[in-house]
């Protein structure tokens, strides 16, 4: 199954951070840019680790990257390493960014956008024969539990991994019940080993993993798995937005996205471990990050008007428009669900 698109709906309202504190945002991204740029250079693709043949493709916000001739993955110039993730997860507390305030919120954005995640992935599985009820997910990376419980709320047996003890707490209290676990970062290779589970998930996980190969066979390696649950941050539209506006926040590809996936990338992946991609759900952000960083621009160039005019007659296409960008098969995000052969 392949499905394309997603309505906008509030998002806009829910990113508003992007649009009103883009140099706040733009300076964290570039304190972690400087961290990347302290690490080795990189001599081969973080994916398939063939050697690097030619120069560059391109530069970004202080930093380069390759595109992987064998498999199509961007990586950047420099490698992410334990003290790169050190600084940018531990340090600097980036767990923090990514935490809604209050119950509402929290609430708000599980609906919006974890529900409609957790809602294809139960309807790919109950293709598959798998009733709700009958599912047993284990959410790696988990986060602040927004996909766990989004699980636990259309019936399904969910519980999380994370490796931050102040998101696992947050999780747990906005559930008002354990369903994260705390797991130190040595020991989550070892959980996904030993997990009897069917279903593991990691949604917006896999480009943040160092050790990505370890975690790759791990899953690999457990027989009890049966599908991978992923969305990844893909090359895209959104990667040359973000090179062409060098004084907005990259969102993207920059800070501790130090890589990014394509299609040819994830079937490489999926070979690899033995899985096959079943189904496929494209809806990126590409559109709207165009439009964040024309807002952005207008408001820098002192040409608040202007950016009134073209809010008013550009937000009325954005569905539309990325819905064309996700039928390209160039958009920058997927969610995929993989079958183990």
């Amino acid at each position: 199954m392949k499905k394309y698109g997603k309505p906008l709906g509030d998002l806009i309202g829910i990113k508003s951070d992007f649009f009103e504190h883009n140099d706040k945002n733009l300076a964290m991204a570039d304190d972690m840019a400087d961290a990347l740029l302290a690490q080795p250079l990189r001599t081969e693709c973080k994916m398939c680790h063939e050697p690097f043949k030619g120069g560059l493709l391109y530069k970004s916000h202080k930093m380069g990257y390759y595109l992987c001739e064998k498999c199509g993955h961007l990586s950047s110039e420099h490698a992410d390493t334990d003290a790169f993730a050190d600084k940018v997860y531990i340090q600097d507390n980036y767990a923090g960014n990514y935490s809604a305030q209050d119950k509402e919120n929290y609430e708000k954005r599980l609906d919006m956008i974890y529900i409609p995640k957790a809602q294809f992935l139960v309807d790919c599985l109950k293709k598959d024969g798998i009733d709700v009820g009958d599912i047993r997910l284990l959410d790696d990376g988990a986060g602040s539990g927004y996909f766990v419980r989004a699980m636990l709320k259309l019936g399904a047996d969910a519980e999380g991994i994370e490796i931050s003890p102040a998101q696992v707490r947050f999780a747990n209290d906005m559930a008002g019940k354990d369903i994260l676990t705390q797991i130190d970062a040595a020991h989550i290779t070892q959980a996904i080993k030993d997990t009897d589970r069917s279903v593991i998930s990691a949604i917006g996980v896999l480009e943040h993993i160092i050790m990505l190969d370890e975690t790759l066979q791990a899953i690999a390696d457990n027989k009890n798995i049966k599908y991978l649950y992923l969305s990844v941050p893909m090359f895209s539209f959104s990667a040359m937005f973000e090179a062409s506006h060098q004084s907005c926040y990259n969102r993207h590809v920059g800070g501790t996205h130090t890589h990014l996936f394509s299609d040819k990338s994830l079937q490489y992946m999926a070979d690899r471990m033995g899985f096959e991609i079943a189904d496929t759900w494209k809806f990126g952000s590409d559109i709207m990050d165009l439009y964040r960083f024309i807002c952005v621009c207008l408001e820098q160039n002192g040409n608040p008007g202007a950016k009134e005019i073209f809010s008013q007659q550009f937000l009325p296409l954005i569905d539309k428009l990325q819905l064309v960008v996700d039928e390209s098969e160039f958009a920058s995000e997927v969610h995929m669900l993989l079958k183990r052969k």
